[in-house]
């Protein structure tokens, strides 16, 4: 899930981004292309050389960063794309990340460095929502940017977030193309323009906000804990760690087919388990944890009382050993490996090792000892999976991995068990339980919003203003809402909230004017919409004489219509379900008046005022209350207009007073 995309501008961007998304993207993939510019014509034999010579480079450079990182279905992987259609030939790249959002943002991260690193290259970026980018920094795009003129306007360029505007008015400015640009155009407008398309202040930040902390964030995405593991497993993970991932995966999404290889393991013997320290990703370590899972008798795998202290390691590996004998069940014991892409017999593996050595990546160790070897294999591994992939149909499936490096990797279970008493200690795992005050600062750092002062919990509610709520709702209503949907305020509490009488009677008058050919449409024109979508003051023109005269007829009419509405209702009971001002006076104040009213007769009844900032409260704290805690109407509107109402402690019904005005 896309936890940090619950606002609803987010939510609209994104909705109506898959309408009209025309890339057939799979579900949870990432795409990113890096093109080279100038894009001056040039040989294709030679453009796809030196496109490669970038992708060595790159992928060496980078190497440090993305060797050790565990994914959670597929690595980064650049290629050579041919031009085809238009768009010319660049690098190419696609990610399968799967329930772990954190990969493709450290994808974003590592391709906003690229284009850092060199700045001859631009690369654009997307998943199958579309422009996701955007999707983050929903509340701060400008009016123009929509879903559907969004096409390749996103770039990133010299390390910065770039978005190609559109003109004001068509033909104001000649380098901007009337309708979304194609990759040619949008490629020479950044060549020719890189400081007048560069993304507002506000976008930029939303986006950084999202990377913040890599590359030191990866560390804090791992979690290392004690698994009690076949000693086949502990040789295999120790020589690609990053296998954990396939086997949880095959473990989280298991069927009742993959069960039956589990009725009696074949490959992974629970006599020869061991206690080892395994490192997951959060992500993954929650997958795992959260499954309950009985394992079968005949398996052999049986689990220690849980109060046994080592519980949690016994569980986590028959979890784990689960999902590496399904991996390899998936293949036959027998099978070929002539399917193995040989990495050194690959032209580019020469040069990448030797720029592997040039950026210290082997870190001083003597080349042969067994540190060398082992990041020797892990650079193997990850050339083969990220520069030099071969085609689907010749790579090696997990399970067939696993079996080979089960059949070439001599290990000895006395060794290992010896290993034992020398584990690392295991981190700690409270991150997985959050208390409702976590989760609401972890919704709000997601939101880019923080506390300027830490105030005490109940300090907010002693000193919480219920103005604020009435207020809010006020600029909501005098926003005006189209087709598209309704505006909301984007900061209620730090604009007064203003509301010109005279505007709004002069639109009023377009809309119920006294000339008959104009009252057969309720509908504005599409131009006073575009006037009223604006964020800017409404500044309308100065009406005639007889416009005016007009006006206080209409203004007139309108008063004499509400007069008689008002004398009619005040012989019902409708009143009794409003709170009047006159309730809410002091008793000493009314006491004289209601027998006066009531001596004055049914003919001069007049209803009292209506208080509605405390109607208004009243009704939203009572369905707020209603909802129990969870969500519902009034909780999700005050929270988009960034209300946060402070918790109902007190059940037992209360008289709200709110400050008067007249």
């Amino acid at each position: 899930m896309r936890l940090e995309k619950g606002a609803n501008l987010g939510q609209s961007f994104q909705r109506r981004m898959e309408e009209t998304m025309k890339l057939a993207t799979m579900e949870d993939t990432v795409e990113y292309r890096l093109f080279l510019i100038p894009d001056e014509s040039r040989d294709s034999d030679k453009h796809k050389e030196v496109l490669q010579k970038y992708i060595e480079r790159i992928m060496t450079q980078f190497a440090p960063m993305l060797v050790p990182y565990i994914w959670q279905n597929q690595p980064f992987n650049l290629k050579y794309k041919p031009g085809k259609g238009g768009v010319p030939a660049h690098m190419f790249g696609v990610t399968k990340f799967g329930d772990n959002i954190e990969d493709e943002w450290f994808i974003v991260y590592v391709i906003k460095q690229i284009t850092k690193e060199f700045p001859e290259l631009v690369a654009r970026i997307e998943d199958n929502d579309g422009e996701f980018l955007l999707i983050e920094a929903a509340d701060f795009l400008p009016k123009w940017l929509d879903p559907d003129n969004s096409t390749n306007r996103v770039f990133f360029h010299h390390g910065e977030l770039c978005i190609i505007p559109a003109p004001r008015k068509p033909g104001a400015e000649s380098w901007l193309p009337t309708t979304p640009p194609t990759i040619p155009q949008a490629l020479n407008i950044i060549t020719a323009h890189s400081e007048k398309i560069l993304a507002s202040e506000s976008i930029r930040a939303a986006v950084n906000r999202r990377i913040r902390g890599y590359p030191e964030k990866i560390q804090a995405s791992l979690h290392r804990a004690h698994c009690f593991l076949p000693a086949g497993i502990v040789a295999v993970l120790k020589r690609r760690p990053r296998l954990v991932a396939a086997a949880v995966q095959a473990f989280y999404l298991r069927d009742p087919i993959d069960l039956r290889a589990c009725r009696v393991f074949k490959t992974f013997l629970p006599e020869t388990r061991i206690m080892t320290s395994v490192t997951f990703t959060k992500c993954l370590y929650a997958q795992l944890v959260q499954q309950r899972f009985v394992p079968d008798r005949r398996s052999g795998y049986r689990l220690p009382p849980p109060s046994d202290p080592q519980y949690r390691a016994h569980e986590l590996g028959m979890k784990l050993a689960h999902g590496f004998e399904i991996l390899c069940s998936k293949c036959s014991p027998h099978f070929s490996d002539c399917k193995k892409s040989l990495v050194t017999a690959s032209p580019l593996w020469a040069s990448f090792l030797e720029s592997l050595k040039k950026n210290d990546y082997f870190k001083g160790l003597i080349e042969g000892s067994a540190q060398y070897r082992e990041r020797l294999e892990m650079a193997e591994n990850y050339f083969q999976l990220s520069v030099d992939r071969p085609e689907s149909s010749l790579a090696m499936s997990p399970g067939e991995e696993i079996l080979t490096l089960l059949q070439t990797i001599p290990f000895d279970i006395e060794d290992l068990k010896k290993k034992e008493a020398n584990l690392p200690p295991e981190d700690d795992d409270q991150w997985l339980d959050l208390s409702p005050d976590q989760l609401d600062q972890l919704l709000q750092e997601a939101a880019g919003k923080k506390e300027s002062e830490s105030v005490s919990k109940e300090e907010k509610e002693q000193n919480y203003d219920l103005t604020q709520v009435s207020e809010s709702l006020k600029a909501f209503i005098s926003k005006v809402s189209t087709h598209k949907g309704a505006e909301l305020p984007r900061e209620p509490s730090e604009a007064p909230i203003t509301f010109d009488a005279d505007s709004f009677l002069n639109y009023f008058d377009k809309i119920l004017g006294p000339r008959p050919h104009e009252s057969d449409s309720d509908d504005l024109d599409e131009e006073d919409f575009e006037c009223l979508d604006s964020d800017d003051d409404l500044d309308f023109e100065t009406h005639e004489p007889g416009e005016e005269a007009s006006l206080k007829g209409t203004l007139d009419n309108l008063k004499s219509y509400m007069a008689q509405m008002d004398q009619e209702l005040a012989h019902t009971c409708i009143s009794k379900s409003f709170t009047t001002r006159k309730q809410v006076e002091p008793v000493s104040q009314t006491t004289d008046n209601n027998s006066d009213e009531e001596d004055s007769g049914t003919g001069e009844s007049v209803m009292a005022p209506v208080d509605v900032d405390l109607n208004l409260v009243s009704n939203i704290l009572e369905s707020y209350s209603s909802q129990a805690g969870l969500a519902g109407p009034a909780s999700n509107l005050l929270q988009s207009m960034g209300v946060q109402l402070p918790d109902n402690t007190d059940h037992r019904p209360t008289r709200l007073w709110l400050p008067h005005h007249d």
